[in-house]
């Protein structure tokens, strides 16, 4: 047998085994948690790149909502922190244009968007639901940020928080939330302000938001995402 039909034949004979040794390398406790964490970052990295920013999530007609009261609570702490609804204001900072308090005035003024999206739990439930508010893009031009930046962090009155790659805080469907079923947004489900990301999982769309802030680096990634869990996480 010459040395390229050796080669050849070696390739194919690793190629079919390669599943194995992967699987025999996690097998091996001081292995393991270093190969999740970077097939998680290469599963995060992948989905970044085949991210499409024009690419919208699915809408619905109005027959096909959940009921409102059928829309689960969900939280990581507590079902209501507290918030002062007539103190209430969002802290921007970073790289802005215009730091500063924003009432909530001033985020309803912004030009408003209504839309029937699924949200979608990594705990294996999904709902649809009616949600309204500005586009977060919309806000992110008032306070004259820079869209070059990478990230955009939020931090919520719970002490919850999360973070958007900048393509995805841009997308036309991700929203400053502050309606669901054409109501003003209820405390359970994260008044004043929430996040609403139809294209990311559920964990993403972190409630009772007090500070926003766009930036270069990233301090803490999320709530979940510092735990282990997929920082992109796109639907």
């Amino acid at each position: 047998m010459d040395d390229r039909k050796f080669k050849k034949m070696n390739r194919r004979e690793l190629l079919k085994i390669a599943p194995v040794l992967a699987l025999g390398a996690f097998a091996i406790p001081k292995l393991r948690e270093p190969l999740l964490k970077a097939g998680l970052s290469f599963s995060d990295w992948s989905s970044g790149k085949l991210f499409r920013t024009g690419h919208l999530a699915t809408t619905f007609a109005g027959s096909d909502l959940t009921p409102f009261e059928k829309f689960p609570i969900n939280g990581y702490d507590v079902d209501d922190p507290g918030v002062i609804f007539e103190n209430w204001s969002l802290t921007v900072s970073g790289a802005v244009q215009k730091p500063g308090d924003y009432k909530l005035s001033q985020i309803q003024a912004l030009p408003k968007k209504k839309q029937n999206t699924r949200h979608i739990c990594v705990e294996g439930w999904d709902v649809i639901g009616r949600f309204g508010g500005t586009p977060l893009s919309e806000f992110l031009k008032l306070v004259g940020a820079d869209t070059s930046a990478r990230f955009v962090t939020v931090e919520c009155a719970d002490d919850y928080y999360e973070s958007l790659d900048m393509a995805t805080a841009l997308h036309p469907q991700t929203l400053l939330c502050y309606e669901m079923y054409d109501q003003p947004l209820t405390r359970e489900h994260g008044a004043p302000v929430r996040l609403t990301v139809p294209t990311k999982i559920g964990y993403k769309q972190a409630k009772y938001l007090t500070d926003l802030k766009v930036t270069n680096v990233l301090e803490r990634v999320g709530y979940w995402e510092d735990q282990g869990y997929s920082w992109f996480y796109g639907l």
